[in-house]
Formats: C-alpha cells, structure tokens, sequence
C-alpha cells in the first residue's frame, strides 16, 4: 500500500509538471499572438539596392506608398546603392529579423553570388527569406538620339568598325549580362562596359550622352524613349511590350538565345517570423491585385507578379540556378 501511495504521488507530480510545462507553452503563444497582433507598431523600412529612378526604386515607391495605407505605418525608403546590390545586399543580412527591415532589390541578387564570388558578401540559401516578387520587365538596348543608327543591325556594323561602350545599371544586373551575352559572346564586338549604380544613373548616362548605348531594365529608359531622348533598339522579351509596339523583341531579331527579365522582389533577413513573412507576401499580394496598381506598373514598363511565399522561394532559386549559367556562359567579371 505504501509503495502504491509512493507510485500515485509520482504520477501525481508527473502530470503537474506536464500541466505546468503546457501552460508555460500556451503562455508563450499567447504573448507570441499578442506580439503579432500589434505588428508593425512603428515605422517599416524597405532597403532598396540601386539608385532612385530605377525599376527597384519605382515598383518600391508605387508599393510602399500603397502598404504605408495598408499597415497604418509609414513605409520607409531608403536608398543604399553600390556593387551592384551587394551593399545593401549584405546590409540587410545583418539586419535585425525582427520584421522592421526588408531588401527590395533585383535579379542582381541572383547573379552577385555567381559573378563576386565570396566578394558578394551573403548567401541568399542562409542570409535571406523570399518573401515576393512584385514585378518583372524584360531589358533593353537603348542609343543617345544623336548616335546615327536605327536598327540593331545599324548599331552591330557600328560596334564593329568604332569603339564604343555602353551603360549599365551595375555589374552583375542582368542588363549587363544580357549586352554582355549580345555584344561579346554573339557579336564579339569589343563594346566597352561602363557600370553606374542603378538603372536611373545608367538611363541618365544615355540620355547625356556619356555612353552611346544604354542596357537597361525597360522601366529605367522607357521614358526617355517616349520623349525622344533616346532610341529603344530591341527588348529582351518574348514578345513585343504593349507600351513599346514599335520595338522588336531580340528573338525577332534573330537573337532567341536572348529572353532576359530583371525582377523586382522582396526579401527579409532571415530569423524573421513566419507569420511577419507571410503577413508582408499576403498584403502585398493584394496590393499588386489592385487595378490602380497594375496600371501604375504596367505605365513604366513592369508587370506585376505576385504568388504564394512557397511559389516565390522555387522561382528564386530556380534563378539562382539559371543566371549561375549565365555568368558561367558569358565569363562575365565584376568591374
């Protein structure tokens, strides 16, 4: 009888002990919920990798100012420009992961770590949480309006007989591996490659007439083609921009090993919770869903993408595999 008391005041303590754990558990969840509940109780800063007047800094403006109303929180924007996107790159990597701080950057994210090595500083499989891509455009290949050709057959023979040298948004950005592909690989033209820190910088360079030829994501150049400050010669699309009908894609041109996009997305460092993560995808989400939205993007060349944190995470990788062969292919180097 006694060993049996012994034994029901064990079990006794057991199940107190397990009652006590599950309330400490619930406990903690309830203050996670709470927490949550209250996101974001301050401003949100969107970290953007290139300069403003670029497709990064323009589909981050048309959003921020739209999630700004959504979460009742200011959405910052700050520009943090250089090598590429790896400044910012590997700023965010170091980020708090509390849900405050995101990167909002291109395809460069995708490439830098193929193309810089270890010199990229982060490693987008453990530095980074895909949380959305929120738009994509095909790039371009744009002439000052005084350069006297008017096709891209007109700029090849020039590129042959004249040193030239062209503009892009920074080493590494998929414009310049799409004229890096065109002009050396295809042409092998000795066109000389000038980085700028951003598409804004680089469309600028173009219409100033530092560099004859601009390659650029569309939304960067379009419009300064529209005003006829310089010549849109051919995009890397599948098919012809709606915007730009009058501009051949270099598929028909006879280029189809040329379907290049820059992408715009959003990422959180990673350590960041699951339900900020997927609070940011789902309210973004609805904001490209919004007609007025679309036509903002659709205006400047973009077109909106969205898709499920899970659809968004197989794209990037699938990227971070394509531009790997890319840089492989074209023997592209950091400058």
């Amino acid at each position: 009888m006694q060993r049996e008391g012994i034994s029901n005041k064990k079990r006794g303590f057991k199940i107190q002990a397990r009652m006590l754990a599950l309330h400490f558990l619930l406990g903690i969840h309830l203050l996670g919920s709470l927490a949550y509940a209250a996101y974001p109780d301050k401003p949100v800063k969107f970290v953007v990798s290139f300069a403003p007047g670029g497709p990064v800094d323009i589909a981050a403006r048309i959003v921020g100012a739209r999630l700004s109303e959504t979460l009742k929180q200011s959405v910052i924007i700050d520009n943090k420009t250089g090598a590429g996107g790896n400044v910012a790159a590997q700023l965010i990597a170091k980020a708090p992961s509390d849900g405050y701080t995101f990167l909002l950057t291109s395809s460069a994210y995708a490439v830098n770590p193929s193309l810089y090595g270890e010199k990229a500083g982060y490693n987008p499989s453990k530095d980074f949480i895909p949380v959305i891509v929120i738009a994509t455009q095909p790039n371009v290949v744009s002439v000052n309006d005084k350069v006297p050709v008017k096709t891209l057959a007109d700029l090849k023979m020039m590129a042959t007989k004249e040193k030239m040298a062209y503009s892009s948004p920074g080493s590494g950005t998929t414009p310049h591996l799409t004229c890096e592909n065109l002009f050396h690989v295809i042409w092998k033209s000795d066109v000389t490659h000038i980085p700028y820190r951003g598409a804004g910088p680089a469309s600028i360079a173009v219409v100033g007439g530092e560099t004859p030829i601009g390659c650029t994501a569309v939304a960067g150049i379009f419009q300064f083609h529209k005003q006829g400050k310089v010549r849109i010669l051919g995009v890397s699309s599948t098919e012809r921009l709606p915007e730009l009908p009058e501009v051949p894609t270099l598929m028909e041109l006879g280029y189809p090993q040329i379907q290049d996009y820059t992408w715009v997305a959003v990422f959180a460092p990673m350590g960041t919770s699951s339900e900020i993560t997927q609070h940011m995808n789902s309210a973004i989400q609805k904001i490209l869903a919004e007609p007025e939205i679309k036509e903002k993007l659709n205006a400047v060349g973009l077109i909106p993408v969205g898709g499920s944190m899970a659809q968004t995470s197989s794209y990037i990788s699938s990227e971070l595999k394509r531009w790997n062969k890319i840089v492989i292919d074209t023997k592209a180097k950091p400058e």
